[in-house]
């Protein structure tokens, strides 16, 4: 059993914050999907994304029970785990809306790529532990890099450049609270501006499709811009208050794309209006403060390296997804953390919870 004191630690903000988020996720997906699922079932999908989050709950319960810090000593094998998980992507992955990203298990489809995120932090935190305070030159810096790069470049094969856009944002989230040099970091974000022109030739058509609708959506209003067309409409015609649970045309009537994964907050600014739109964001901003604030409170650099790495994965999630869904950020596949469908995300998103929690619990050496 877990030490009571221990148990008086949790942060019960940041778990009343999520489950929040989770209910209202399911009340959404249920919304978006009733119509459109087949067969009898009408809310298939809001009772497999419940019945996983229960199950990832008490994955999370067990978790507690193990102190944080064991994590780094299965860093390196979880490295290579993540590795081999990304390959067999390439070799025995299905493949999907023109990606080969997700390995069939059974009735079950798991996406590799988003464990992956989660196993790069732990890795990355490792790594970091070692060379806080050391990372002054390129050559501190290389190998750094070389070992998210190798991930990074799966990731990109499959291809899913959301994902390898969220392992910068975690990288660089990461290393700036390692304390690389100021000047180095300004350094290496110039370098990677001045190569956007050239990583543009290495996207793909449909990637390239995305950034120019992204700024003329007109551009492809039937194809790659329809997306980001029908979930402005979603959204600015809910106006204030919504038009309610349910009642959202655009979602109802199967106009707007992807409403319960990837455009799931389309259908919250639709049904929800303004005032809900604002209250999710309200929750994501106490989520993200919690993480950031348990990054500060860790008892040592490897919890402050972990908790960094999944504040960063976690807010890069919520900006560029909302973004995207507003039109101010071109769409890219990223899901939206606990709203949308999806047990790999779900998962992935919950056990980062778990290692907040765990942090946050053992902030102060308690005796057992």
């Amino acid at each position: 059993m877990l030490n009571r004191r221990l148990l008086k630690n949790l942060d019960f903000t940041l778990i009343i914050t999520v489950i929040s988020i989770i209910i209202t996720s399911l009340i959404i997906i249920g919304s978006a999907t009733h119509i459109n699922t087949p067969g009898e079932d009408r809310y298939w999908y809001v009772q497999r994304q419940g019945l996983f989050a229960i199950a990832n709950f008490l994955i999370i319960f067990v978790m507690l029970h193990f102190d944080y810090k064991s994590l780094s000593r299965y860093a390196n094998i979880l490295y290579f785990i993540n590795l081999v998980m990304l390959l067999a992507v390439m070799f025995v992955g299905q493949s999907a809306l023109g990606a080969q990203r997700w390995i069939q298990i059974g009735p079950i489809s798991l996406q590799p790529s988003e464990f992956s995120k989660l196993i790069m932090i732990i890795a990355l935190a490792n790594i970091l532990d070692k060379r806080t305070g050391k990372l002054n030159t390129i050559k501190d810096v290389i190998p750094i890099f070389v070992y998210v790069g190798i991930p990074f470049l799966l990731v990109m094969k499959q291809p899913d450049l959301g994902t390898a856009l969220v392992f910068i944002a975690i990288l660089f989230g990461m290393i700036y609270v390692a304390g690389i040099n100021t000047r180095l970091l300004m350094m290496i974000f110039g370098a990677g501006i001045a190569f956007m022109p050239i990583f543009w030739h290495f996207l793909k058509d449909y990637q390239k499709m995305r950034l120019t609708v992204f700024i003329n959506p007109n551009v492809d209003p039937l194809g790659s811009g329809y997306h980001i067309i029908q979930s402005k409409i979603a959204i600015g015609s809910g106006m204030l208050l919504g038009k309610g649970l349910f009642e959202g045309t655009q979602s109802q009537l199967n106009f707007l794309p992807e409403n319960h994964t990837d455009f799931i907050f389309a259908v919250v600014g639709e049904e929800l209006g303004f005032i809900g739109a604002t209250i999710i964001l309200l929750l994501y901003f106490i989520m993200l403060y919690r993480g950031v604030k348990i990054a500060g409170v860790a008892r040592d650099n490897f919890g402050t390296l972990l908790a960094t790495g999944i504040s960063s994965m976690l807010t890069f999630h919520v900006l560029v997804n909302v973004g995207m869904n507003a039109g101010i950020m071109p769409v890219t596949g990223i899901p939206l953390p606990f709203m949308s469908y999806g047990v790999s995300s779900l998962t992935t998103n919950l056990v980062s919870i778990g290692i907040l929690l765990n942090i946050y619990m053992r902030r102060q050496k308690i005796l057992f």
